[in-house]
């Protein structure tokens, strides 16, 4: 057996350059420097890892190159320089992978081309579609909400036309076996995805696969108020671009107003309708029933008159600003379809109808908020100009280099339901749906370039002068209506 000495370590052996080492202390320091800037172990510090202290002995260096110095003393060797390999370690180190063409293409570039990112979203929505599947209902629901989210901000129809039937079958196992906010996302998507498809087979398919469904969440009394709410909607905007069978439109109406009716002033009551948890259910479904009435037959529209020209005003009286504000804006349709059939319309109640939208149209009551006020006031004076006057104050809506003028109550009711599903992404679709083209009038969709649309963009002192005449302008206008009030200064 070997003896313990063989593996002891070598004692230091000093050298006749140790013996004139400087005795000052800076000097010490700046030979130190040199030797770690030229010995080894370079390499292996500026990687980040502290060099062994086998170094510092003979014998023990790391790497080949340069002239090893110990701050104790050891015996110093010399040494070959750096070979080539040593020289691109060190080079690694002090260089980022960026620098490197072929990995900047890998990682891919800052700012990705519209292909690129068109793939990036295929690629999540297939994920997505998956997740609809699900055993969380949370994760359902996520996934539904990010689809319908993607389908609202950007046209994908070639995508979502391979990948309807899967889309189909998942909002329907979540409309049936979801809760309120699963059910609630599963019908925004539908209705989304009737807006991408347009009216053909395809919507059709969808109408008469979740139609039934939602209309059953609808008229379900055990139902969440909030998802019947959302699906009376979603149902009213699928109805209006997919239906094609007129008995189908007519029982979805029918189906709107036995929920919608239930709010009439009854003959016991005779001042103030009062609200209830359901109240949120019948203006949804008053809204969606005036919008599908838009699209019935002249004949189909007379009847509808007659049975509610005279009911649909009591609920003028309830005490929510949204249903007076819902039966207001329903009342001005109305009045606008009815005028449209015949020139000379007569309203037999046409005094007291007045009376009521001029009261609130002026509305004062302290007891209640002022927005609702101010948003009652803003919406009662037009549609009592509406009723009165036959007027109806044009407003323009802009979206990208297009203008478009809602100059009528039915395009108004029309804009106010797609914006409510779309949400921010109602100015897109504007600019390239041609379903929602086709709605509003506005002709195929404008196709221009990036440089085109940027000759076409104002500059910010130019965007100055407009807004500076602007203010002027208004601040005369609003001068004339303001009280002259005496100078103070012939009081003195």
């Amino acid at each position: 057996m070997p003896s313990l000495a063989a593996f002891e370590r070598p004692a230091p052996v000093w050298s006749s350059w140790d013996a004139k080492r400087p005795a000052g202390l800076d000097e010490l320091l700046r030979h130190a420097a040199w030797a770690l800037r030229g010995g080894p172990g370079v390499t292996q510090r500026r990687r980040g890892s502290f060099p062994s202290r086998l170094s510092s002995w003979p014998g023990g260096g790391l790497g080949g190159g340069g002239t090893t110095f110990s701050p104790l003393g050891g015996q110093h060797r010399n040494v070959q320089p750096f070979s080539d390999e040593d020289a691109s370690i060190e080079t690694m180190s002090h260089c980022s992978g960026y620098s490197d063409p072929s990995s900047f293409a890998e990682d891919g570039p800052e700012v990705l081309d519209e292909e690129g990112t068109q793939e990036d979203l295929e690629y999540k929505l297939k994920g997505l579609i998956d997740l609809t599947l699900d055993k969380s209902a949370k994760t359902r629901q996520a996934a539904l909400e990010g689809i319908k989210n993607a389908l609202a901000s950007k046209m994908l129809y070639e995508f979502i036309l391979e990948r309807r039937m899967t889309l189909t079958d998942s909002i329907e196992r979540c409309l049936k076996k979801g809760k309120s906010d699963e059910q609630r996302a599963a019908a925004a998507l539908a209705s989304v995805l009737c807006i991408q498809l347009g009216p053909g087979i395809e919507s059709e398919e969808i109408l008469k696969t979740l139609g039934p469904i939602l209309k059953k969440i609808i008229c379900d009394g055990s139902a969440s108020i909030q998802a019947r709410q959302t699906c009376a909607t979603c149902f009213g905007v699928c109805c209006f671009i997919a239906t094609d069978d007129i008995t189908e439109l007519y029982s979805t109406l029918e189906c709107f107003e036995n929920i919608f009716t239930k709010s009439y002033l009854k003959e016991k009551d005779t001042t103030v309708i009062c609200s209830t948890p359901n109240t949120v259910l019948h203006i949804s479904s008053l809204l969606a029933w005036t919008l599908l009435l838009t699209i019935c037959p002249i004949n189909e529209v007379k009847k509808k008159l007659e049975m509610h020209f005279h009911k649909l005003p009591s609920l003028l009286s309830c005490d929510d600003v949204n249903m007076r504000i819902a039966a207001g804006e329903s009342l001005a349709l109305l009045f606008e379809l009815a005028r449209g059939i015949e020139s000379d319309f007569f309203y037999e109640d046409m005094e007291s109808l007045t009376q009521v939208l001029r009261a609130l149209a002026t509305d004062g009551n302290k007891h209640r908020a002022k927005v609702d006020k101010r948003k009652q006031r803003s919406v009662f004076r037009d549609v009592l100009r509406a009723v009165e006057e036959r007027d109806f104050p044009t407003e323009t809506i802009k979206f990208g280099p297009e203008r478009m003028y809602i100059d009528c109550w039915v395009k108004k009711h029309t804009y106010d339901t797609f914006k409510e599903v779309l949400g921010s992404g109602m100015q897109y679709h504007l600019q390239s749906n041609e379903f929602l083209r086709n709605v509003f009038e506005l002709g195929p969709p404008v196709m221009l370039d990036a440089a085109t649309l940027k000759t076409m963009k104002i500059s910010r002192f130019e965007r100055h002068l407009y807004n500076s005449a602007a203010f002027k302008a208004r601040t005369k206008a609003r001068s004339k209506c303001r009280d002259k009030r005496a100078d103070v200064g012939e009081f003195f």
